[in-house]
């Protein structure tokens, strides 16, 4: 954008500017943070003044500050300093709605070189004036041409997917959910914020004194919810099995005990909940500045997992975006190039897979490989590569060569991205709500209304 001022000599009485914006919810919280306002009437998710709706009013301040960006930008532009500012408000502007701001020039001082402007700031709408005032600014004594500054972008730590997942299992009936061996804080913490949300109906398994003396720590009641005593992890998770086979527990629920000890009897060919394929994980992602949520699979179950394997990780990750509502997932298959190469096996697996889904042989959604990670989420490099594609920089489902590398995408994205990430495993008869005892509030809440979702939808589809 090239940026050209107005210097004194060229401005005239009666010259006007304009600047049209539409306030986001973004705005508001960028603005909180940066002013330290944190005035619950200007956050969309907060009830500030207690009659029962959520406010989002844009703060007084944010709306002078467009008038700032017609003075700094157009009218007079570059090299403008503010003297004064008066501000009347009129009325109130909320998030969502699209406003516009005018400066007009009233009168010029030669000797000072001050330039006095009419502000005014509507509602396009309804033709609201929302603010009014005067402002008093040093003109630019120089002309500028020149790019507009290169300002570096912001990307909100807001877990917005997160937020909308949580929204869509809000009205579902919570989930039976047997949780093995909650026996320190995080897993039972979890757990009971879980139920507080109606996301899950508990079953406590595991050492009923240890599960006590947690919630005690806690300062929790267990009152009417259902403890089962047995202090072996093995035999907490073989009776969280057998619950589910009874048909008292919808979903499993990692406690305070080894993943292959959950599993292993979950895996029992006898007595288990095998469903026909390999049990693979999925993280659920909520990348801060992604449009969409990023489903990264598998990062910790199969380690070198073989063609035919990563069939089932490919097909249970489409099997979730589904019952995230993502209508046709895209799924990217990594490899450390965008070509086949027979000397780095990932790229064939990819290739195969690719086909492989062409062919009908796995359903639902579109498969395309090999792709590099900057090719499988950005357009712009897909494009530059010359890949053309309906998932190239469009990928919502990462399927990465092995769990060394699944493992380690999802710690970056959550550590370097700020990401939260909800965890499932699926292949078995009923979700398994897998969360790292490192897992916030956020990532325990996501991690079981994912499994709700996908509970309802499959449950659904064997109706």
């Amino acid at each position: 954008m090239l940026i050209e001022n107005k210097t004194f000599d060229e401005l005239s009485i009666g010259q006007s500017a304009e600047l049209k914006r539409l306030c986001t919810q973004d705005d508001l919280i960028v603005f909180a943070n940066v002013s330290g306002n944190h005035n619950p009437m200007h956050l969309f998710d907060h009830d500030g003044d207690g009659d029962g709706q959520n406010e989002a009013v844009a703060p007084g301040l944010y709306l002078g500050s467009i008038i700032s960006a017609v003075l700094g930008n157009i009218l007079p532009g570059a090299g403008t300093l503010y003297l004064s500012q008066s501000l009347v408000f009129h009325d109130r502007a909320h998030a969502g709605e699209e406003l516009v701001a005018k400066v007009t020039v009233t009168a010029k001082d030669p000797a000072t070189r001050c330039v006095t402007l009419a502000t005014e700031l509507r509602r396009p709408g309804d033709d609201a004036l929302i603010l009014s005032g005067e402002a008093r600014v040093e003109a630019p004594r120089v002309k500028i041409h020149r790019n507009a500054a290169d300002v570096p972008g912001l990307i909100l730590q807001r877990h917005r997917h997160f937020e909308k997942i949580l929204e869509l299992a809000a009205p579902l009936p919570a989930l039976k959910t047997a949780v093995v061996c909650p026996e320190e804080p995080n897993s039972l913490g979890g757990a009971l914020l879980a139920r507080r949300h109606t996301l899950i109906e508990p079953i406590l398994v595991g050492s009923a004194a240890k599960i006590a003396a947690t919630a005690a720590e806690l300062g929790e009641s267990l009152d009417g919810i259902e403890v089962i005593d047995l202090p072996s992890h093995r035999d907490a998770a073989a009776r969280s099995v057998a619950l589910v086979n009874e048909g008292r527990a919808q979903a499993l629920m990692k406690g305070h005990l080894h993943t292959d000890e959950l599993l292993r009897p979950a895996l029992d060919k006898a007595t288990g909940l095998r469903a026909g394929r390999r049990f693979t994980h999925i993280f659920v992602m909520d990348v801060p500045g992604l449009a969409h949520p990023l489903l990264v699979t598998d990062a910790a179950i199969n380690i070198s997992p073989d063609l035919k394997t990563k069939v089932d990780i490919v097909q249970n990750g489409i099997d979730l975006a589904l019952s995230l509502g993502i209508e046709v997932p895209k799924v990217g298959v990594l490899s450390a190039v965008e070509t086949v190469n027979p000397d780095i096996p990932s790229s064939l697996d990819a290739a195969l897979l690719s086909k492989m889904a062409e062919r009908g042989q796995i359903r639902g959604g579109l498969v395309d490989g090999p792709l590099a990670m900057d090719n499988a989420v950005d357009l712009s490099a897909a494009r530059t590569k010359g890949i053309t594609s309906e998932v190239a920089g469009r990928a919502e489902v990462l399927v990465v060569p092995n769990l060394d590398a699944g493992n380690m995408l999802a710690k970056q994205l959550t550590y370097i991205s700020h990401a939260e990430g909800a965890g499932l495993v699926l292949g078995a008869r009923v979700p398994i709500i897998l969360n790292s005892r490192a897992d916030d509030d956020m990532a325990r809440l996501a991690s079981c209304a994912v499994a709700a979702l996908h509970d309802v939808r499959i449950r659904g589809l064997r109706a």
